[in-house]
């Protein structure tokens, strides 16, 4: 099996203690992954979060820190643990205790959509899945852990938010929605602080439901420690086209959103940890 690509890694450069995390943006299909897909790339591609490695452009011209996948989510989920494992999907899993996702088909190697079906022509190996994660899974959180560690030596602090789109939701769920795992992977004051945020850049927002957060944010938070981390979706109608597959009229207002909220939640972050300081 040829390798998969590893992620890209954005270094901070400017003045704000926050990494930015984009794991389901990857669009790398190699032909051996596509072959093993019963219904061709197309079935794969409905797992993107479409486009948002680009939407968060203007954070990154801010000078925020990121890592973003080049692999497919379809390859290798890198926000699901290593042994989130459909059983359907890695000959010879643990059928025991297998999480809610995995059943629901969205484990580490995702099973099946709900437009496609099962998405594999054949099991693939232990070996195999531990390739996938040797080129893709742990790179980037290594990488995550390497540039949160640089932020909190330099800022004293971190936040690391975690970007993803949702499909078109019921009409209860505002459009942007916040996950800190119900209080764990940040302080009750980041969670208040973002909302705050969002309602004055014009869209509503909602913390927890019905997206708490996953892996990459239960993984690398310690707000005991000064790393705390957000989860974020975004309705795609906010920045795609009717189609919901290229840029649409609200493209730049959503990536001018992302930059605001990194630059007053890093600055806010700064601040307290300052007054902490002197206090």
């Amino acid at each position: 099996m040829s390798k998969l690509p590893s992620p890209i890694i954005h270094e901070p450069r400017g003045d704000l203690p926050v990494l930015l995390s984009v794991p389901h943006s990857g669009r790398d299909y190699p032909d051996w992954l596509v072959g093993l897909a019963g219904g061709g790339k197309s079935a794969l591609t409905v797992l993107e979060d479409p486009l948002v490695d680009r939407l968060v452009w203007r954070a990154l011209q801010r000078g925020c820190g990121a890592v973003i996948a080049r692999a497919p989510r379809a390859a290798v989920d890198c926000n699901r643990a290593e042994d989130d494992v459909d059983p359907s999907v890695v000959d010879g899993a643990r059928r025991s205790r297998v999480s809610a996702r995995a059943r629901g088909g969205l484990g580490i190697v995702p099973a099946r959509t709900q437009q496609h079906g099962y998405l594999w022509r054949r099991a693939i190996t232990p070996k195999q899945l531990d390739e996938r994660l040797s080129h893709a899974h742990r790179p980037y959180h290594a990488a995550i852990e390497t540039q949160l560690q640089l932020l909190l030596d330099r800022f004293g602090c971190a936040l690391l938010l975690d970007c993803h789109s949702m499909p078109p939701p019921p009409d209860d769920v505002p459009p942007m929605v916040f996950g800190d795992c119900r209080g764990r992977t940040a302080g009750a004051w980041v969670s208040a602080e973002a909302m705050a945020i969002t309602s004055r850049c014009g869209f509503e927002a909602g913390l927890n439901d019905p997206f708490a957060g996953g892996h990459i944010i239960e993984r690398h938070a310690k707000p005991a420690n000064g790393i705390h981390a957000l989860q974020l979706e975004i309705d795609r109608r906010c920045y795609l086209d009717a189609k919901l597959a290229k840029p649409g009229a609200g493209f730049d207002r959503v990536a001018t959103f992302i930059e605001t909220l990194v630059v007053e939640l890093g600055q806010e972050m700064i601040g307290r940890r300052y007054a902490t300081a002197a206090e």
